[in-house]
């Protein structure tokens, strides 16, 4: 917490006290390869590794990830973990080649083949109820705990098909918090379907995409999707909801059977 003063546009201002939402730098390393450093919220940083891993492709099941371990050190964090199976050679490969990349994993010019790759297809699902939504939307804001202290963070959440919320995570970086959720519903053997992904992030590719990998078959984002989130939500066949607010969403792909 901290004291800032809130300023009028009359000049007059007054002191407040409000908390920041915790950032800090987390290096990710597998087998003892230093592979990414991100900007991130350090909290549920076991479910951050295990997530980043299965939707990197370094993993193609929380089987193939054992000995998290996770250590505060003087400018930020670390956190180890072991790959076995196939993920081992993309790691190398990856670790070899890999230049500066942002967190959405496009990392420049070289790669713009990467953004077309072919997706896997979505499983057939029903669809979500309207009603589920709803509920859904509602049952999450008094979850999100960091969100409240902070009012600067993202949340990523899975709801069953009635609406539920049934797990959620929260992070300063819109692809952390969605990480975090695949990580944490993957190491407690929970699938995302049937049910929903709800995420406060913009809806942009590198979401969908996350949550098509992960194995969503309908994510639900409080804002408008871009051109190319539409275009692959549609080619996989993801059902996906947009603008979802309290009196109303956008169907924007109805890809139920």
């Amino acid at each position: 917490m901290s004291e800032t003063f809130e300023v009028k546009p009359d000049g007059t201002r007054r002191a407040i006290t409000r908390a920041w939402v915790p950032e800090a730098p987390v290096a990710l390393e597998f087998n003892g390869l230093s592979y990414a450093v991100m900007m991130a919220s350090p909290s549920d940083l076991e479910d951050f590794a295990t997530g980043f891993a299965l939707n990197e492709g370094l993993a193609a099941a929380p089987a193939d990830i054992s000995h998290i371990a996770v250590a505060e050190v003087e400018n930020g964090w670390i956190v180890r973990a072991h790959l076995s199976g196939l993920g081992i050679d993309k790691l190398t490969e990856r670790v070899r080649s890999r230049v500066a990349e942002s967190s959405c994993g496009l990392c420049g010019i070289d790669n713009l083949a990467e953004v077309a790759r072919a997706l896997p297809t979505v499983a057939p699902h029903a669809a979500i109820e309207p009603t589920a939504v709803f509920a859904a939307l509602g049952a999450m804001r008094p979850l999100q705990h960091l969100t409240h202290q902070t009012g600067a963070a993202h949340a990523a959440a899975w709801a069953s098909e009635a609406g539920a919320i049934g797990l959620l995570r929260e992070d300063v970086g819109r692809h952390n918090a969605l990480d975090k959720l695949v990580g944490a519903m993957a190491r407690a053997d929970r699938p995302l379907s049937p049910g929903f992904v709800l995420s406060t992030a913009r809806c942009s590719y590198e979401i969908v995409e996350k949550a098509v990998r992960a194995g969503a078959t309908t994510l639900v984002c409080v804002s408008l999707p871009t051109s190319l989130a539409v275009d692959r939500a549609r080619t996989a066949g993801l059902s996906l909801w947009a603008l979802a607010r309290d009196d109303s969403a956008l169907l924007v792909n109805d890809a139920s059977a």
